[in-house]
């Protein structure tokens, strides 16, 4: 999915006094969207699962703030020497928010309602190497696959893969019922979601909040006026960048900075001249200056990348360096490849404010070299059927925000970018047969190398996650290596 990332223009506030209380136990946490429904295996916006995933729903593992797997509700798993094979042993005394007992069966059902041809399941690729699902006992999971899929553990930590009761699953998307450590207790359209402690959790006493609010404010200045005046404790993603000013240095808050799963890329036809050519790739990244770009578009915010991976994850390789911002190297470039002068091309550009706005610098810093881009703005539903479906474009700037979506460089002339590399696509098939995770982050390295030196994409910054909170509230993630707000961890100082 590529999302939407509008930017507001905030008002002006009163400064009001805000007093933390270590004493809390609840918390409330600003959202600027809210979710067309609460069942994150029926939907792919990701603002169902910045309140329901590892607080309502679980699943056989869950994804950390570093991106990491690690324990679900499977407590340990072995994996088969041919990759084929998962064995999972499940947590056992683990109940539903209704009462009703988690086991063996409620995973096998799960999977194969995610699996099943008339599944609504976003992501139902994640479910497509099941061969089989075995449950020799109530707390033991055999899982066969078709093929081996180096990424299948991470699959399974994913919301699109948390784990659902049969009694009540018809219910989920207006009263979500799960084994994670907070309950459903109400949805006021418009306003909130609540959430309570679960008092059946495994671990009751490692969690510190009692009550956990999420409320809906869209507009950027309304979210400023909520902070400062602590209606809001926190708003772990500002819908505006130019709004944080008001809370850098003030001691009451704590300004957040850290990096979504959003690569955003200037996007070249490799279908078009002249783009065809790698000389003039390479002119256009040397004529791009990425820091004055997150400077100006961003406010500073943001990450420049080489590549199409994300910082946080471990496997990251700084791959800033390869092309340099060099307007003169940019000019003898162009003029080797047969453009001493330069030419004119397109610049499609969404609605996203990091899009208009970072385009506009975009065109200033290639017209320094020669290069004469026309904007052409486009509404989000052209921009899918112009640029992404049918490949009609020149350049365009996007971000990419799925988890992990390195591979998509592999689908050649059947992506929208129509880069084509045997050396890539043997890398990607390498990765989906290996389960070892130090191998995996060699190919994941050996994939961005590639990607860099050949610029299938021109490669500018990582969306950043800018939150900003009461300075007493401990424990939101930094990053989002998967849409969530997870509050197992939030607490207040003592």
């Amino acid at each position: 999915m590529l999302r939407l990332c509008p930017t507001f223009a905030a008002a002006a506030v009163l400064l009001l006094p805000l007093t933390a209380d270590a004493a809390r136990s609840d918390a409330v946490i600003g959202m600027t969207l809210e979710p067309p429904h609460l069942d994150p295996t029926a939907s792919s916006a990701a603002a169902i699962d910045e309140i329901v995933y590892a607080n309502v729903f679980e699943g056989l593992t869950r994804i950390d703030g570093t991106g990491r797997v690690v324990p679900g509700l499977a407590e340990s798993w072995t994996v088969s020497d041919d990759g084929l094979t998962y064995t999972f042993s499940l947590r056992q005394g683990v109940l539903f928010h209704d009462g009703t007992a988690f086991d063996s069966a409620d995973v096998k059902f799960s999977l194969e309602r995610a699996k099943a041809p008339d599944s609504t399941n976003a992501q139902k690729q994640y479910f497509e190497p099941i061969r089989s699902i075995e449950t020799p006992s109530p707390y033991e999971v055999v899982i066969t696959l078709d093929y081996s899929d180096g990424a299948f553990l991470f699959h399974m930590g994913q919301g699109d893969a948390v784990i659902v009761a049969p009694e009540s699953v018809d219910g989920n998307k207006s009263h979500p019922i799960g084994t994670g450590p907070f309950r459903f207790e109400r949805w006021q359209p418009g306003d909130r979601v609540e959430l309570v402690r679960n008092p059946d959790f495994r671990d009751p006493d490692g969690i510190a909040l009692d009550r956990v609010t999420f409320r809906f404010i869209p507009d950027a200045a309304a979210q400023v006026a909520a902070l400062l005046a602590g209606d809001v404790d926190a708003y772990p993603n500002m819908g505006a960048p130019e709004t944080l000013a008001r809370f850098e240095g003030d001691p009451r808050f704590v300004v957040d900075v850290g990096t979504t799963e959003g690569e955003t890329v200037l996007a070249l036809n490799w279908r078009r001249t002249p783009f065809d050519d790698p000389r003039v790739r390479q002119a256009v990244m040397h004529a791009i200056d990425r820091q004055a770009l997150v400077d100006a578009a961003m406010f500073g915010y943001g990450t420049p990348i080489g590549t199409h991976f994300a910082p946080h994850h471990p496997a990251y390789e700084d791959l800033t360096g390869l092309y340099p911002h060099d307007p003169g190297k940019a000019k003898a470039l162009l003029a080797e490849a047969g453009y001493p002068d330069g030419f004119e091309t397109t610049l499609r550009l969404p609605p996203p404010s990091y899009a208009r706005r970072g385009g506009e610098i975009i065109r200033a810093q290639l017209a320094e070299v020669g290069i004469r881009a026309q904007i052409i703005p486009v509404e989000w539903a052209q921009w899918l059927d112009q640029v992404f479906t049918n490949a009609d474009y020149d350049m365009s700037i996007v971000s990419h925000v799925e988890p992990m979506d390195i591979g998509i460089y592999a689908r050649g002339l059947d992506y929208y970018f129509g880069y084509e590399s045997e050396a890539f696509r043997q890398v990607i098939d390498a990765l989906e047969t290996t389960v070892d995770d130090s191998q995996r982050n060699a190919l994941y390295r050996e994939a961005q190398e590639i990607l860099a030196r050949d610029l299938a994409s021109i490669y500018l910054f990582q969306l950043p996650k800018i939150g900003v909170r009461n300075a007493a509230l401990e424990g939101l993630w930094s990053n989002s290596p998967v849409p969530a707000n997870d509050m197992t961890a939030v607490h207040w100082a003592d």
